[in-house]
């Protein structure tokens, strides 16, 4: 399996979690030229926008520790555009999610 499939899996993976604990998936893979987000979830009129990071094992640790700096400003740019895309006026919130094994499976979910 190509690291393309596995990171197919990870990430249907965490959209089954998500949907298993009440949110709604917004969208998947939403990008443009600039950034891109995982997903898109929504719960309780918040909107989360999720960073799925996946590891085989958490030998060096789990997906959330790989999430430097950088990457969260990257975050925190592409959830603006697309709330000011969207015209959203409520809550938001950055998320990360673990998933790690095969088959994988979440093992951390967190608000950043």
């Amino acid at each position: 399996m190509n690291t393309t499939q596995v990171g197919r899996q990870a990430e249907q993976a965490a959209v089954q979690w998500l949907l298993q604990n009440g949110y709604q998936i917004i969208d998947q893979n939403w990008q443009t030229r600039w950034c891109e987000i995982d997903i898109i979830t929504k719960k309780a009129n918040v909107i989360f926008f999720v960073e799925v990071r996946y590891r085989r094992n958490d030998a060096w640790g789990d997906g959330i520790d790989s999430i430097t700096p950088r990457k969260l400003q990257q975050m925190q740019f592409a959830a603006e555009l697309w709330l000011t895309q969207a015209k959203w006026s409520h809550d938001a919130s950055l998320c990360a999610m673990a998933v790690a094994g095969q088959p994988p499976v979440v093992s951390a979910f967190i608000e950043l």
